[in-house]
């Protein structure tokens, strides 16, 4: 007969369930830090434009995140200012993002519907030259936009140069094409089913897609909403060259003139007025940020 064994005294053996315990406690562990050393990292940025906010002295050049005497008067001259008015600017930004954000969601929808469930003539070729459109910026056709927009001013002088409704058509003809390309992957996972089911029960293709199709797609058209809201709210480039009366300034715009004219000294007047314009954004996520989850996700999952 064999025998068990015979293990040393003084020798504890370790079973596997304590291996495996330990080995998840260091993994654990790890995934930790590595989260910490990221939202440090992404915080810092944010903490810094804050407490250069309350410095009394508006000077970038501290050792201290936060100052020692922290105080107001910097959102004080900011709001109060006649020469810059800064919530002019935001009501600017405010206006532009959102009459943007709200067509380039509703022509994309009926744009990504019509190549995602009917089949004509030119489909696929459209859909490419849509694409083949991103890859070009609008930053590369700076001086045709403006010679264009210079041309639609002499016929409709809203439309025109240094006019809110000639930047959100610029801004309208560089968002569609690729927010068509997204939003068509994401009608591509509804199923069939329910627009031929409406379609015999009698609904028409437009009540099909107002009454079915689009509650279904809520979480993408959040997301579109919110990239287009703020690709065109933190926009600079375009709208400086578009707009020159500082009345049309919109919040990007305007605030570099807090730093262009007096370089170095009115840092904490910029740092106030950045804290301030990104409040509507993060409203905006907290709102929204059910729809977005779903939006980023589902979209991925082939029904």
């Amino acid at each position: 007969m064999s025998s068990a064994p015979v293990i040393p005294s003084g020798t504890v053996r370790k079973s596997p369930g304590m291996t495996m315990k330990r080995r998840r406690r260091l993994d654990t562990t790890w995934r930790l830090i590595v989260a910490f050393l990221f939202i440090a990292y992404a915080l810092f940025p944010i903490l810094y434009v804050i407490g250069t906010s309350l410095n009394p002295s508006g000077s970038l050049q501290s050792s201290q995140i936060f100052p020692s005497n922290p105080t107001l008067a910097n959102y004080q001259k900011l709001l109060t200012s006649q020469q810059n008015p800064f919530l002019k600017w935001m009501l600017n930004s405010l206006l532009v993002s959102t009459t943007t954000a709200i067509i380039t969601v509703a022509l994309c929808a009926v744009a990504a519907y019509s190549f995602s469930r009917f089949r004509w003539r030119s489909r696929k070729r459209l859909l490419q030259g849509l694409l083949l459109s991103q890859v070009f910026p609008n930053v590369l056709a700076m001086v045709a936009l403006y010679l264009i927009l210079q041309q639609i001013g002499r016929y409709y002088p809203a439309f025109g140069l240094n006019t809110l409704g000639g930047l959100i058509l610029i801004y309208l003809g560089g968002a569609i094409g690729f927010n068509t390309w997204l939003m068509k992957g994401f009608f591509d996972t509804v199923p069939r089913d329910l627009d031929e089911s409406a379609m015999l029960d009698g609904a028409s293709a437009w009540q099909t897609f107002y009454t079915i199709i689009l509650p279904l797609v809520r979480p993408v058209l959040a997301v579109i909403f919110m990239l287009s809201f703020i690709g065109t709210y933190g926009d600079y480039l375009l709208a400086k060259v578009m707009l020159s009366n500082t009345e049309k300034y919109t919040v990007a715009v305007g605030l570099s003139l807090f730093i262009g004219q007096q370089f170095g000294q009115r840092w904490g007047e910029f740092a106030a007025g950045a804290v301030i314009a990104a409040i509507p954004t993060l409203i905006l996520f907290y709102i929204s940020q059910s729809q977005l989850q779903g939006g980023l996700t589902s979209g991925a999952i082939k029904g």
